[in-house]
């Protein structure tokens, strides 16, 4: 397994042709793969590591530009289909053929078009104020002026444009010009393709809402009702980052959703438990929790 050594700590990666992608493994038992939201890093999901490593094993990581992966001057090497091949290459580094794929908003975002692409690989989804993108293309436009106008914000004004939100405040990165990037390679988008696959999705999906995300409580109801084995939660006292900002009321949801699914795959597979039996209503209705 390649590592590189930051102070006296050794942190594996994989390398995309040139591109370093930092990753950390945690615990033992069936795989979840948890991706970050834009400006942050993988240590957005310390608390659930904390929580859930005796039972499973988390997979967490830097995206591009983000933390201690790669951010390469080259914009061409952002983009969402090189987000999914290095979500790809994670498993395969880790030697998980499946995992639950989950995200909190860019990372959710790129969980469903990890699903789109690879939907053979996905145990489940968890996607966390998120939303699919945009069907209408004046809309799509519309988001994408904000996300370019970001970017520019980001390279005039530097790391301080992120804001103070805490997910921010915690992460370090390489540099201004990586998060940019990967704003318009990877925020930005051209089709709709991912918004398109949601009735398609077959998968268990758990889809998590800060009760006060204006921004995308909207999507969460819309994606609720458009995924056929969906199940909403609304998470009291949160916005944006449900999982840091109301990390005890998160992992119940977590752990009330992943304890309910199946695996699937025969007890003697490596790493993985004997198959879980799941409700009728695991996989599927509304819950608030309180």
């Amino acid at each position: 397994m390649p590592a590189v050594r930051l102070g006296e700590k050794r942190v594996p990666f994989i390398d995309r042709d040139g591109v370093t992608i930092r990753y950390e493994a945690h615990g033992q038992g069936p795989p979840v793969l948890l991706t970050h939201c834009f400006g942050s890093t993988m240590r957005l999901w310390d608390r659930q590591v904390a929580h859930f490593a005796e039972r499973y094993r988390l997979i967490l990581w830097d995206m591009r530009g983000h933390g201690g992966s790669g951010d390469p001057v080259d914009p061409g090497a952002y983009s969402q289909a090189l987000t999914v091949g290095d979500m790809a290459a994670l498993l395969d580094a880790c030697g998980e053929e499946r995992a639950v794929i989950a995200g909190v908003g860019l990372g959710g975002l790129m969980s469903l078009a990890f699903h789109l692409e690879h939907r053979e690989r996905v145990e489940a989804l968890v996607l966390c104020d998120t939303g699919p993108g945009f069907r209408n293309h004046e809309a799509r436009t519309a988001w994408n002026h904000r996300v370019n106008s970001r970017a520019h914000d980001i390279e005039i004004k530097g790391l301080d444009a992120l804001g103070r939100g805490r997910e921010v405040l915690m992460a370090c990165h390489r540099s201004a010009q990586g998060l940019a990037n990967a704003a318009r390679g990877m925020v930005v988008q051209h089709d709709s393709l991912v918004h398109d696959s949601l009735r398609t999705i077959a998968a268990p999906a758990l889809i998590v809402i800060g009760a006060d995300d204006s921004e995308y409580f909207s999507a969460a109801t819309y994606m609720a009702s458009m995924i056929p084995a969906a199940r909403r939660a609304v998470i009291p006292g949160a916005r944006a980052v449900p999982n840091l900002e109301q990390p005890q009321l998160f992992n119940r949801v977590l752990d009330d959703f992943l304890g309910g699914l199946p695996t699937n795959v025969p007890a003697s597979s490596p790493g993985r438990g004997p198959p879980r039996q799941v409700s009728p209503s695991a996989a599927a209705g509304w819950v608030s929790y309180r």
